[in-house]
């Protein structure tokens, strides 16, 4: 209601209607957001609890029951990550769909900046699922025939980190605007558009899906990858899925190029609910996929990995991943309250007192830290407080 009131009449006063002020512009899209962001984050903090007890345990049944604790707790954290872009951008559009001048100085405004930290911070946290998930992989006989499509899966997520965090205004010296020509890049610039970041979040979501797509395959016996029949019915399950992500990959990128790059400014990102369709269709075909290759096998299960075999530099990533949700928070949520500017209510009511002012960005950049550090000293104390009353 702050950001964007509702049910208020000419004149700044209220008409009445309660259920207009609560179904605000925002009301809907912030409800989404914060169920799916909590999830993720309450996820990544039962990771790090289980890293933490995975790293301090003395017997190998602690292992494997922490190691199964912080496997569930990643895919639970991952499984609501991979949404969270696509619940900011509906958010983001409510914003702009309110009030322009506070969409403009939320994306390319003075904010603008700190969206790059949360390009980093997000590229950290898809590498962080991933290198877990192909720690996991080397657990198992099956599994180490995947890691050589490893790199690969890596060096695609990389060049959408680089994408994702390339800034369309970069900071430059006056010396260096002269150099270039004016404040935009010739070479970079269009990848600091909404287009090709549509393109790179979806990708990186594609990319991070088919880790786990790699680690559920890790999981089936030996047996199943033995004989010419079995190897012959898997090559066309694979084949089968690598057309199914081939075809969503292009058709993405395709869609992100033509609209963001060949049409009118108003549609450049008119793609963005296609790509997310097209991103989702691929994930779930290739599940179905999956699902009919474990019937195609006559019933052959997937076996419990070797639970306590987990490289401890895979529990590090469970933490790395508590960490950057934590941050990602802290810095988000003071974009979102410093938009309002000078206004308690935005348009409606304004705070003209003497005092009033909106943090610089260097200034709550470094409250946020500290705060994030705190909350991780508390959380690091009360999982101490676990290990010594064996919780």
């Amino acid at each position: 209601f702050m950001m964007t009131p509702g049910g208020i009449g000419p004149g700044g006063t209220f008409d009445g209607n309660v259920w207009h002020a609560i179904n605000n512009h925002l009301w809907s899209p912030m409800n989404l957001h914060r169920i799916v962001a909590n999830v993720a984050y309450g996820g990544s903090i039962v990771g790090a609890y289980a890293a933490y007890k995975f790293l301090g345990a003395s017997s190998s049944e602690e292992r494997a029951h922490y190691d199964w604790m912080g496997y569930t707790a990643s895919v639970i954290s991952v499984g609501a990550l991979l949404p969270l872009p696509f619940a900011g951008y509906w958010l983001t559009a409510e914003i702009y769909s309110y009030s322009q001048q506070m969409g403009i100085s939320l994306m390319g405004g003075g904010f603008g900046s700190l969206f790059i930290i949360q390009a980093v911070v997000i590229g950290a946290l898809f590498l962080a699922a991933n290198y877990y998930l192909w720690c996991a992989i080397q657990r198992t006989e099956v599994g180490r025939r995947y890691a050589p499509y490893v790199k690969y899966i890596g060096a695609a997520l990389a060049l959408c980190f680089m994408v994702w965090s390339t800034p369309h205004t970069p900071y430059m010296t006056g010396l260096e605007v002269k150099a270039v020509g004016g404040r935009f890049h010739p070479l970079i610039a269009p990848l600091g558009l909404m287009p090709a970041k549509n393109i790179a979040v979806n990708v990186m979501i594609i990319a991070t899906f088919l880790s786990f797509l790699l680690y559920r395959r890790s999981n089936y016996p030996p047996g199943v990858f033995d004989g010419e029949l079995m190897a012959l019915k898997r090559g066309r399950a694979s084949a089968i899925q690598g057309a199914i992500i081939t075809a969503g990959l292009l058709n993405i990128i395709g869609l992100g190029i033509y609209y963001g790059y060949f049409t009118n400014t108003v549609y450049k990102v008119a793609s963005s609910v296609s790509q997310v369709l097209t991103t989702l269709i691929v994930i779930i075909a290739c599940l179905v996929v999956e699902k009919i290759f474990y019937k195609i096998e006559q019933g052959a299960a997937q076996t419990m990995p070797e639970r306590g075999a987990m490289p401890e530099a895979g529990q590090y990533a469970l933490i790395l991943i508590a960490v950057s949700f934590t941050w990602l928070m802290g810095l988000m949520g003071f974009v979102r309250a410093a938009i309002r500017g000078n206004w308690h209510v935005y348009s409606v009511l304004k705070d003209a007192s003497n005092d009033a002012f909106t943090p610089a960005i260097a200034y709550a950049s470094r409250v946020t830290s500290v705060g994030t550090v705190i909350f991780m000293a508390f959380i690091a104390f009360i999982f101490y407080l676990s290990k010594k009353r064996k919780i």
